[in-house]
């Protein structure tokens, strides 16, 4: 059976596990535990829900919840019937939200209850939305015009199906900020998107032989999985829908925020084996931690580490993995416009260079020219993926033209992302256009300038940006936290970089603060760098 002739996505997976592992656990959260029989019966309440007397195959449903496992019974319940899950940013405020859902067209949001106020202040600016659903999480009770979640949950018996059915052409619905901009929705087939899990996951099925295939190949209940960035980002609903995949049980962590101790209870209580972050943000509240209180927790269970969505140092992958010396730590370079562009794995015995990837089988790096950059050339190339690919971006055929181009007669995508070629073939990552500096003629590449300030023993964290500069056109400024009892001066670390890279990258501005900007998923804040760097710069000593 091709792609093409595909007439299910990953709810037929999803549904053969729980038929196969009905008692096993699928999800726990708290004192909350669902099995996968649990975990199915209530995606098809949910389903059943949001079909109701006008729904069609346009519909969309927009997920307003922080990690719960209400999250992944609607992603569940989304697939059933064939239309889009929307991932909604929880930080966003009022006409950020406004923008998405009228964007995506959405026509059910479920939302916890933390977050009643701001949507009953929406509700008259998104007229398309026709059904609100209440997830009860202890702080506001559900409002009249909303249905409690639990009763959508409990709204069938048995197994359901949209009147116009599913199969591998839904359409599955991304949505991305990135570094900067509005949010994008990036338009995945959702057996591109199946296939994509399938390769990445612990365990392969054989698509082709369908739902059999499934249940020869499953074997038995898989591991626990927790993933500490929100399923609202990539990195930790992938991470989560791997665990799934295979059968495993996902454990959600109740602090609303990022809670190293919480996460590492979880650990040592569920015996959790994976785990998925985004980069130094959550690795430095998990090493400081651990070393804070030594012998607390057995985490001794973690096998394998998924991160992306942030940069992760050489220092802190040696720190995870003295604590978890079995372990391997996958960092994945990733965009929702391309999957599998690189990775770089470490283990306690081999720690690869900051930023430095093994490229995907789909990935070219190619020059101005769009020819192949030769290895070891130095060249600065673009990265193109190539074979699987989105169909392009929600409703915006003008940057769908500009990222999704035909290159020597291949269709591509090409992210904006820039590396050299290592002899080895292994991909040094430089950065992205859109964060690009230009300082007296000569492009610079943040990420590049990022990998090896992070290297230096004393900081924790750091973004570089371009600031204006009268002689120059631009100047490079690093915003930078340091390890307390640390101090290292600006012309230190300046030094440091020109130990590696040509003088013209090191910064001319650095500005030392607590924390450096990012979103609660790890993400860098570049704005808010750039704000700081323009206010508080001062040339180097």
């Amino acid at each position: 059976m091709s792609a093409a002739e595909f007439d299910w996505n990953l709810a037929t997976v999803w549904e053969t596990i729980a038929e196969e592992l009905p008692d096993a656990p699928a999800q726990i959260q708290g004192e909350r535990t669902f099995t996968w029989a649990d975990f199915d019966r209530r995606a098809d309440g949910v389903a059943r829900t949001l079909l109701d007397g006008p729904a069609s195959r346009d519909d969309r449903v927009a997920q307003y919840l922080r990690n719960s496992p209400e999250y992944l019974e609607v992603s569940h319940a989304a697939f059933k019937i064939g239309i889009p899950a929307i991932n909604s940013n929880y930080r966003y405020r009022d006409e950020e939200l406004r923008y998405l859902w009228e964007d995506a067209d959405v026509t059910t949001v479920v939302f916890h209850g933390s977050f009643t106020a701001t949507v009953g202040a929406l509700r008259d600016r998104v007229p398309r939305v026709r059904q609100w659903i209440h997830v009860d999480d202890g702080t506001q009770p559900c409002p009249e015009w909303a249905i409690p979640y639990e009763q959508a949950a409990a709204a069938s018996a048995e197994r359901v199906r949209a009147p116009w059915g599913r199969g591998g052409d839904d359409l599955f619905l991304l949505y991305t900020g990135g570094t900067t901009g509005m949010p994008k929705g990036v338009m995945w087939r959702a057996v591109d998107m199946l296939r994509q899990v399938n390769d990445v996951s612990t365990v392969h099925y054989t698509l082709e032989d369908g739902a059999a295939g499934i249940r020869r190949d499953l074997g038995g209940p898989g591991q626990a999985h927790i993933s500490g960035s929100p399923y609202m980002h990539g990195t930790g609903y992938f991470g989560a829908t791997m665990a799934m995949h295979g059968g495993g049980c996902v454990v959600s962590l109740t602090a609303p925020g990022f809670d190293a101790a919480e996460l590492l209870d979880s650990i040592d209580r569920y015996q959790v084996a994976s785990l998925a972050i985004s980069g130094e943000v959550f690795a430095k509240r998990i090493v400081d931690a651990l070393a804070a209180e030594p012998g607390r927790w057995d985490s001794s269970t973690i096998r394998n580490v998924l991160t992306s969505g942030g940069m992760l140092g050489e220092q802190s992958k040696r720190a995870l993995l003295e604590h978890w010396p079995a372990a391997a730590i996958l960092d994945g370079f990733s965009s929702s416009e391309g999957f599998g562009m690189g990775w770089s794995l470490a283990t306690k015995d081999s720690i690869p260079e900051t930023g430095r990837f093994a490229p995907g089988p789909n990935v070219w790096v190619l020059d101005e020219h769009e020819q192949p950059v030769e290895p070891g050339s130095g060249v600065i190339g673009r990265l193109v993926v190539r074979n699987r690919l989105p169909m392009g971006y929600y409703k915006d055929p003008d940057k769908t033209a500009r990222t999704f181009r035909e290159i020597n007669g291949v269709r591509t995508s090409v992210p904006g992302d820039h590396g050299i070629i290592h002899p080895d073939g292994t991909i040094q990552l430089m950065g992205r256009d859109s964060l690009c500096i230009t300082s007296g003629g000569e492009k610079i590449f943040t990420e590049e300038v990022e990998g090896v300030i992070l290297d230096h023993e004393a900081v924790t964290d750091v973004l570089v940006v371009g600031v204006p500069d009268p002689q120059w056109g631009q100047s490079v400024a690093a915003v930078v936290s340091v390890e307390a009892g640390s101090a290292p001066t600006a012309a230190e670390l300046i030094g440091h970089v020109k130990a590696r890279l040509a003088g013209y990258k090191a910064p001319k501005h650095v500005v030392f603060v607590d924390s450096v900007p990012r979103s609660p998923n790890g993400k860098a804040d570049y704005p808010a760098a750039r704000a700081l760097a323009e206010a508080q710069r001062q040339p180097a000593a």
